[in-house]
């Protein structure tokens, strides 16, 4: 297997170890990156090793998503035979897209991969969202440095893996201070507080210079330089400070290994920003692995990478802050504690472990590409009941008699998957006694994750899913109309039937998809002026195989309901359509798996905050909020009874905001 890895970022010689565990383990591997690169403030230029397959080529711009490589050189390095392209870039960069373009013109064969750190969703401007979506759509994996990003992705339309593979740590170098060579702390003598990274408002160095103002005790090193920097140092100049704050500039390899080990605790008091959250942390990993305590905000993934093994604060919280590294500071065995904790953590993060997840990813990839691992799609006279072109997903929680109902007319027709969000042993006894598969997820992640499982265990690739809720029944002739309907208009992503409730009464199933504007006009009275049918409900749904494979799976950040909506909308940029199918029909008793009908409004109102905000930025979903809380407000005077009261509720729940309400719930034991 032969590698070919592209990253400005490589131009750091720590940062190519995992290339060199790949190749100690028998696996060739070319570095490309860039000849020069900013790295904390100063240009790194590229010096490869004694015999290491390393190449720096010419790049234009500085700013990592929007600069682009030589496109003579980059074209010259994508000729070479290679079996995996490892573009560590993110998905919407120029750089991304400059690559797979040439790649295409080559053009080359070998499957790639890209990078991640993003993990916040951002609505990018054009031509970067059309950049992330083609990127993604041929990716056969994507490496993310955090959990949430992978997230992000497949809320984006990834169908490929995201494989969480941090960032990591060379110990030969930041490793603990020599038995006996670390100086004794007196009780009552200064803390020596640690500082590395970027001087900029959203790595937090102004919060930390604040921290040490409000405590004598406290002895600031910063390391780094930025746009901050003649700010710092015209703060710290000040008597307040004078004599306890230095600034010693850029720090690298041993010389920055050293400093770390030399201090008491670092601090990483990263701040929020709009449109960016701490990513990683690498220099609190460096820190852990230094035998030095780290005193972190609870920024973005700091708390995913510390766990247990440093101590978190509220981001901006200056009394925290000062209270944490004191704490650290003067108490000795709450100091070791973290210590070995530190290191115990830190050990996840070594090339070693990095490498070996790299050579895993390369090895799925590259294995995954070769054409004889395909499974055999039936032949349409091959199709019987057990080797059905169509399977249904069903995700159940609880509600064993509606379960039963729904399987009862289907089991013995269709190849049905079962995912038991509620893990019960009576939900599984059901299941067997149907003979459908079963599959326990072992948590309760939502309805999207749920059908996501479901999807990943279907045995036959780009097969047509019926979507169907545990408290909906149809028929096998109605199925019959669906997958008829879908097979004779090609452009059709998913179809649905017409519905009726328990009484028999007639439910709507198509809607038009959610818009700021559309919230406003429907609070005015005006909803019939948007009244188009764009999608439908995802109670029964029948999804297309190939435009599962193209537009990617659910969202799962969509815990409860909209889920189907953000679905729908992005195969309809994609160039997919919908519809309903009158003929077929089928009955859906609408939240009769809950009892709680106000958990169930929470999860819907909160489904649409994460809705508008994913497809109109935080601007429109203040529109959208503030078009809510107009209506509910006007209701909450002209309505009386019960009415004025839901209408109360929905005021109070908008006025809080349906997500932060959400995440209130979900974290109740």
């Amino acid at each position: 297997m032969r590698v070919l890895r592209i990253s400005h970022s490589a131009v750091v010689d720590a940062w190519r170890e995992r290339e060199r565990h790949v190749r100690a383990a028998g696996h060739p591997v070319r570095s490309v990156s860039a000849t020069v690169w900013d790295e904390g403030g100063s240009a790194v230029w590229l010096v490869p090793g004694a015999g290491e397959d390393v190449v720096g080529i010419r790049t234009f711009g500085s700013h990592p998503i929007t600069f682009l490589y030589d496109p003579v050189a980059l074209w010259r390095e994508l000729g070479r035979p290679h079996t995996v392209l490892d573009i560590h870039e993110e998905p919407y960069s120029l750089a991304a897209a400059e690559i797979l373009l040439l790649r295409a013109l080559r053009p080359v064969r070998a499957p790639y991969l890209l990078y991640s750190a993003q993990n916040i969703t951002k609505t990018h401007p054009l031509p970067f969202r059309w950049i992330e979506r083609l990127t993604l759509r041929g990716a056969s994996a994507v490496s993310v440095c955090n959990d949430e990003a992978g997230r992000v992705l497949r809320g984006k339309g990834l169908r490929a893996p995201a494989w969480t593979i941090g960032l990591g740590v060379d110990t030969a170098t930041f490793h603990p201070a020599p038995a006996g060579t670390r100086a004794v702390r007196h009780p009552g003598g200064p803390i020596r507080v640690g500082f590395v990274g970027r001087l900029e408002v959203h790595k937090g160095v102004h919060v930390l210079v604040r921290a040490a103002a409000r405590d004598v005790r406290l002895h600031v090193s910063i390391a780094g330089g930025g746009p901050l920097e003649a700010t710092i140092r015209e703060r710290v100049a000040r008597p307040d400070l004078a004599g306890r704050v230095e600034l010693v500039g850029h720090l690298s390899g041993e010389r920055l290994a050293e400093h770390v080990r030399s201090l008491d605790v670092l601090a990483v008091p990263s701040l929020p920003q709009p449109g960016w959250v701490e990513q990683f942390g690498r220099v609190a990993v460096e820190a852990m692995a230094s035998g030095v305590p780290v005193v972190a905000s609870d920024s973005g993934a700091l708390p995913d990478v510390l766990q247990d093994a440093g101590l978190l604060v509220p981001a901006g919280d200056v009394e925290a802050l000062r209270d944490a590294l004191v704490t650290v500071g003067t108490h000795p065995g709450l100091r070791e504690e973290l210590v070995v904790a530190g290191l115990a953590r830190s050990a996840d993060y070594t090339w070693e472990n990095i490498g070996a997840q790299y050579l895993r990813v390369y090895r799925e990839v590259a294995t995954a590409s070769t054409p004889v691992d395909a499974p055999h799609r039936p032949r349409p006279d091959e199709l019987t009941p057990t080797t059905s072109d169509l399977e249904i997903v069903v995700v159940a929680y609880g509600s064993v008699e509606l379960l039963d109902r729904a399987l009862a007319p289907l089991s013995h027709t269709y190849r049905v998957i079962v995912v038991d969000n509620s893990s019960s042993p009576l939900v599984r006894a059901l299941c067997e006694r149907h003979g459908v598969r079963y599959l326990d997820p072992g948590l309760n992640s939502g309805f999207a994750a749920g059908a996501n499982h479901g999807l990943q265990e279907c045995l036959t690739p780009d097969v047509d899913v019926l979507l169907l809720n545990p408290d909906a029944v149809v028929e096998p002739q109605d199925v019959d109309l669906l997958r008829e309907a879908l097979h004779a208009d090609p452009g059709l992503a998913s179809v649905g039937p017409a519905q009726v409730d328990a009484d028999g009464h007639a439910a709507r199933v198509a809607w038009p998809f959610p818009t700021p504007l559309r919230t406003w006009l429907i609070n005015l009275g005006l909803g019939s002026l948007t009244a188009q049918d764009d999608f439908v409900i995802g109670s029964v749904l029948l999804v297309r195989g190939a435009a599962l494979a193209d537009v990617g799976g659910l969202d799962e950040r969509f815990f409860l309901y909209a889920e189907e909506t953000d679905w729908a909308r992005r195969a309809r940029h994609a160039g997919w359509r919908h519809g309903v199918v009158p003929g077929a029909r089928a009955v859906h008793l609408g939240g009769a798996t809950s009892s709680d009908s106000r958990l169930r409004e929470t999860h819907f109102h909160a489904s649409q905050e994460l809705y508008f905000r994913k497809h109109f930025g935080a601007s429109g979903w203040a529109v959208n909020r503030l078009g809510v809380l107009a209506g509910t407000a006007l209701r909450m005077v002209l309505l009386r009874g019960e009415r004025r009261a839901d209408a109360t509720r929905r005021f109070v729940l908008y006025a809080r905001g349906p997500a932060r309400v959400q995440r209130t719930l979900l974290a109740r034991p």
